[in-house]
């Protein structure tokens, strides 16, 4: 195998069957990419693949990856979200979290090293990478003291592009989320909460909050991060070195308490439950927020506020997300 020139507009979606990684995968189609998708269905879905994009189902760490480069020519983009993003599996299996999350991403950023991809879009996590964070709204370059392996392995996936891109000119961008929200949305991770809150309000179950509900997220819906890929995969950025300078947030800047999501979504639902509170679970941060000014600087804004997108998504969980 051999370097090709990748095909014009063509982008390879890993993970494109997921929860975000599918509206991903939309968007660039809409846009006129010939679009690929990689996904071995561990956590994605079938019924999450757009007709129109080429589907492979196939582990990212599988060697025959490189045959499918080969096979298209290589791709001009390369939008990577197949992950394991389960923090508390990480714990129990770091191991396993590291073999997906960075032997995965090499043996990508191989093929697309190999096969001449013109920019790699990764996806990292704001949630985890600064860990217990002094500064209030967190910037990209606050320090990285991520407390799971899940954490260490988006950080050291974010060192490797880096790397790639010293060494062999593979241009990248790093986009921390913090945490996603919206229809597709599985009862998964933290994030998950808002998928787990809405199918309790539908069959009228409790809530239940764990320590007193007063600990922040930053919840952005998926149509903002969509739109945030989209604006880093064609933009032109700066010559910088460092790692930060790869890296943009991809939140709201705003902080909203377990107790006000519940709330909102019961309000937006317009039903209401009993809710419950359990013991805090251990290592939970307090609080999270990012701030977004550079991604800002690019022209990107979020569009949904936390009732709207709230809205959005029950009315798919109740319409067929249950």
């Amino acid at each position: 195998m051999g370097q090709t020139e990748p095909k014009h507009k063509s982008v390879l979606v890993t993970g494109g069957a997921g929860f975000i990684g599918s509206q991903v995968a939309e968007a660039y189609l809409a846009r006129g990419y010939s679009v690929t998708i990689v996904d071995d269905l561990s956590s994605g879905k079938r019924s999450n693949l757009p007709d129109a994009a080429d589907f492979v189902e196939l582990d990212v760490r599988d060697e025959r990856l490189g045959e499918l480069f080969e096979r298209h020519g290589g791709f001009e983009l390369i939008s990577h979200h197949a992950a394991q993003i389960d923090v508390r599996l990480s714990v129990q299996r770091p191991r396993f979290d590291a073999d997906v999350n960075i032997m995965g991403l090499l043996n990508v950023l191989e093929a697309a090293h190999e096969f001449g991809s013109r920019r790699v879009v990764f996806v990292s996590s704001g949630g985890v990478v600064y860990g217990d964070s002094s500064e209030r709204p967190i910037p990209e370059t606050a320090p990285k003291s991520p407390g799971s392996p899940y954490g260490v392995s988006k950080l050291v996936g974010e060192q490797y592009l880096r790397c790639f891109r010293l060494l062999h000119g593979l241009d990248y961008v790093a986009l921390r989320y913090s945490n996603v929200y919206g229809p597709r949305q599985d009862p998964h991770g933290e994030a998950g909460v808002v998928a787990i809150f809405s199918n309790r309000i539908l069959s009228g179950e409790k809530i239940t909050i764990y320590g007193d509900g007063e600990q922040t997220r930053d919840y952005v819906f998926v149509g903002d991060v969509v739109a945030a890929n989209m604006l880093v995969s064609e933009a032109k950025l700066g010559d910088g070195t460092d790692m930060d300078d790869r890296a943009f947030n991809v939140g709201t800047q705003k902080e909203t308490s377990v107790k006000q999501l519940a709330a909102t979504l019961m309000s937006v639902a317009g039903r209401e439950v009993p809710v419950e509170h359990a013991p805090a679970r251990a290592g939970e941060l307090a609080w999270n927020s990012l701030a977004c000014e550079k991604l800002r600087n690019l022209g990107w804004e979020p569009a949904a506020d936390l009732s709207e997108g709230l809205a959005q998504t029950f009315r798919w969980v109740a319409g067929k997300g249950r």
